[in-house]
């Protein structure tokens, strides 16, 4: 490897441990603050680097909210696509029990999800990024569909099911008398109910056919 091609990659290593000590610093803003409280110059503080300086690796705030995002939960996308591809019926069940476990054990991903989904972004390069995650998120429940033998608008079911994760997730919020643990075993088990009435009513129509 010749001596410019050495420096070329320290150079990106270093830019990408930059990158990450941001996102870090900005994933802790997210979880002590709402979203409208969240701005450049205290992430900035908690990196240890100017305001300034965020921007050669960001060119705005949504911008950092979605690289966060993306980084917080590639593991678990990843963790479902494995269960549907590897299982013969798609694991409905299993799909909602992990999404619900984890978007409530890492409430600050899914407020940052509910934050795309309300206030939306402007910029047209950071709304792209979050179209093609959530349409391959969809494509993998449709896969789950397709095992469970649904012939119609395989789409519109994979739009439900998601449309009912994020609403399953959002309820039990900020009950006072109610632990962590205590929102976490309502929210799974309203998930299992609905995976379990899914799974039922295509199982009762199909034997009618």
């Amino acid at each position: 490897m010749s001596e410019n091609n050495t420096f070329s990659k320290l150079r990106e290593q270093e830019k990408d441990i930059r990158r990450n000590i941001i996102i870090d610093a900005a994933e802790k803003e997210f979880i002590s603050k709402p979203f409208n409280k969240v701005n450049m110059r205290d992430i900035a503080k908690n990196a240890g680097i100017s305001p300034a300086s965020i921007y050669r690796y960001f060119p705005d705030q949504q911008s950092l909210f979605i690289e966060a995002f993306v980084r917080g939960t590639i593991d678990i996308f990843e963790k479902l696509s494995k269960i549907v591809k590897n299982s013969t019926d798609g694991s409905l069940e299993q799909v909602a029990d992990d999404f619900t476990d984890y978007f409530t054990r890492n409430d600050q991903y899914f407020r940052m999800m509910m934050h795309f989904f309300l206030d939306g972004p402007v910029d047209s390069r950071v709304f792209e990024k979050l179209i093609a995650l959530e349409r391959k998120l969809l494509e993998e429940f449709d896969i789950i569909f397709q095992k469970l033998n649904v012939k119609e608008d395989i789409r519109l079911y994979s739009h439900a099911f998601f449309s009912a994760l994020v609403g399953m997730v959002a309820t039990f919020r900020n009950h006072p008398s109610k632990s962590e643990e205590d929102v976490l075993r309502h929210r799974k088990r309203i998930a299992r109910m609905f995976s379990r009435l899914i799974i039922d009513a295509l199982l009762y129509r199909n034997s009618k056919k």
